[in-house]
């Protein structure tokens, strides 16, 4: 029980006020994704602790390689945790699965959005958008078709040329047809979406290798959650980033992203999403984290998840 006291005061989680605030949670995974799932928690989203010892929470099983790469999660109109993540470099289709308190999940299911494209080499980094409107489920990821995008099909290197894709969902069981969400005529992956007031906002990765590397973040905007959005703002970062992940911080704006040629994770904000400032220098996350998802929950689900998961003495 000493074990679970000081976890509990180190997240300054005692006791449950009666509007219960918020805290920040990261879904993340290390490796090559292996090993499965990883969440760590933050309450003032700069310092982030792992949760559960930087163990896996799960444990991948869905596809052919079985790996948990890239996973995000997001809160669902169904008062239910839903997850997508990237099962190989190479197939053409995303995990998921969905839980109600991020302990105990559901069977893994592979969802086969671009088995309808023979020649597509891949399936990265998917994404999950709940439009309340609607009450359907945006699923979003990047693909490479080779021979596709002509103009382009040389310049992302390793043969890659990828566009956004997409399909909708009420059930997880039936999907639309997949669809382009995404093609300004340049290799993209890693677009994320949020909504700030009646526009919806999409970070973006850049792949572009050739004739000059971009390999940073940009941002695109629409008023239709599927429809066309703008031409991609200039770079809002300089390294070569992935993995975008966007929350609010009190009055700002903070993008978290995987800075993968130095092993580590960076971050941006900003008020008025125009002007930048990087914040990497201020912001910690447990070693070893890759590409991942920043969400809220209410501090009890948290509480719940270091109780399930403390040793008992």
């Amino acid at each position: 029980m000493k074990k679970l006291t000081v976890l509990i005061i180190l997240f300054g989680l005692i006791g449950c006020k009666p509007s219960e605030p918020e805290v920040y949670l990261f879904s993340f995974f290390q490796g090559n994704g292996e090993d499965g799932l990883h969440l760590a928690a933050s309450t003032d989203g700069l310092n982030w602790k792992a949760l559960n010892n930087n163990e896996s929470f799960l444990a991948p099983t869905a596809g052919k390689d079985k790996l948990m790469r890239d996973p995000c999660i997001i809160k669902g109109g169904d008062d239910k945790f839903h997850m997508v993540w990237t099962v190989s470099w190479n197939e053409r289709g995303i995990g998921y699965a969905n839980s109600t308190d991020l302990i105990k999940w559901s069977d893994q299911k592979y969802i086969p959005v671009m088995d309808h494209e023979p020649t597509a080499r891949n399936c990265w980094a998917p994404e999950i958008y709940y439009d309340e409107e609607k009450d359907q489920y945006l699923i979003y990821w990047a693909t490479t078709i080779p021979g596709r995008f002509p103009a382009t099909d040389t310049l992302g290197g390793g043969g890659y040329d990828h566009r956004m894709y997409y399909t909708t969902t009420r059930d997880f069981r039936s999907f639309s047809d997949t669809k382009i969400l995404y093609d300004k005529g340049f290799s993209v992956i890693d677009a994320t979406i949020v909504k700030d007031g009646k526009t919806y906002v999409m970070f973006l990765k850049n792949e572009t290798l050739l004739p000059k590397p971009e390999k940073n973040i940009r941002i695109s905007t629409s008023t239709d959650l599927l429809g066309d959005y703008s031409e991609p703002t200039t770079p809002i970062t300089t390294d070569w980033v992935e993995g975008p992940t966007v929350t609010r911080v009190g009055n700002d704006w903070v993008v978290y992203f995987d800075m993968y040629t130095k092993s580590k994770m960076g971050g941006i904000s900003s008020k008025d999403l125009k002007i930048w400032t990087d914040i990497s220098e201020n912001i910690s996350f447990p070693k070893g984290t890759r590409h991942g998802t920043v969400f809220k929950v209410k501090q009890s689900v948290l509480e719940n998840i270091i109780t399930a998961k403390t040793p008992k003495d």
